[in-house]
């Protein structure tokens, strides 16, 4: 076992690189899988090392409801014991456990209150609200997924632009967008080294939604145009955790890369190349870390079976 308990604890650091790389050099959707499905992984084997430590650290302390065979000497000597570290995970693993929880039922609660908002109007893909404040968001709900849209908003943009804007709402939905958005959010609730990981996938999901409106308007100029002028008109989505049409931070990024030719679709980077590089270096931590998690997991099992008496 070893210290291969604390590797999944330190080794997201490997995946820093292909966050920033993947916003610039891959295609949005190929970055946006990539990037979530690393961060996930790696937040569920750091979690899992987490609770390892915290079971091996706090065998012998006084009132544990482990068994007592637990805490013998034989058993010390095969697995890595500091108290020191095993009393630390107990506060980190709750932090982990209430933050994933308090994310998890922000964002059933938001969901909710924003279904609830539009139980009277008419059950349309589109649902398009008398409100003075120009916005515009996907609200994902199984059968219920609609396009909320207000109509201050609506008489901001053109024609095709009105077309963009659909276009890119539903864009969010077909792909699921809000699947990866929440998974990588609770990766770094579960471990702060993976933050960066979850504002690429903030940025590569917007920009997956606008490369699929430039194919439906065959304009990228257009859906270019109704983002910036959304921008300048719109102070944000109400509802905090969906995506919405124009978020201030990235705008500046997506109407420049709109502005150029289309991204190549590469299922995989070449490894003779920085993003290449970077892509290999986090499949390569995130299949350590997931080797390094079952090891543990499998070497505690036994040695603490067979310290169990029946």
């Amino acid at each position: 076992m070893g210290v291969f308990v604390f590797q999944p604890l330190v080794l997201p650091l490997t995946a820093w690189p292909v966050a920033r790389l993947a916003e610039q050099r891959l295609h949005p959707r190929t970055a946006t899988r990539l990037l979530a499905g690393v961060a996930a992984v790696m937040a569920v084997c750091s979690t899992v090392g987490l609770g390892l430590v915290m079971v091996v650290g706090t065998a012998q302390l006084p009132g544990n409801p482990l068994p007592d065979g637990w805490s013998d000497p034989e058993v010390r000597a095969a697995v890595p014991y500091d108290e020191i570290v095993g009393k630390a995970a107990i506060p980190a693993l709750s932090a982990v456990v209430v933050a994933c929880g308090r994310t998890l039922w922000r964002h059933g609660r938001i969901r909710r209150r924003a279904h609830r908002a539009l139980a009277g109007l008419p059950t349309t893909q589109i649902a398009v609200l008398p409100d003075d404040i120009p916005y515009a968001y996907a609200l994902p709900g199984g059968r219920g997924c609609r396009v909320v849209v207000t109509r201050a908003l609506l008489d901001c943009l053109e024609r095709d632009e009105r077309r963009a804007l659909f276009a890119h709402e539903r864009a969010h939905l077909t792909a699921r967008h809000h699947r990866f958005l929440l998974a990588v959010q609770l990766a770094a609730r579960a471990n702060p080294f993976l933050r960066p990981l979850r504002t690429a996938v903030s940025y590569t999901a917007e920009r997956w939604a606008d490369e699929e409106a430039a194919q439906v308007v065959g304009s990228r100029r257009t859906v270019a145009c109704a983002i910036g002028r959304a921008a300048l008109v719109s102070r944000g989505t109400p509802v905090a955790t969906l995506a919405g049409f124009a978020a201030a931070g990235p705008v500046p990024r997506r109407v420049a890369a709109l502005l150029e030719p289309a991204p190549v679709v590469r299922r995989w980077p070449s490894l003779f190349t920085s993003v290449g590089l970077a892509a290999w270096t986090a499949a390569v931590g995130t299949a350590v870390s997931a080797m390094s998690s079952a090891n543990s997991t499998v070497t505690m099992v036994l040695i603490l079976h067979a310290a169990t008496p029946l």
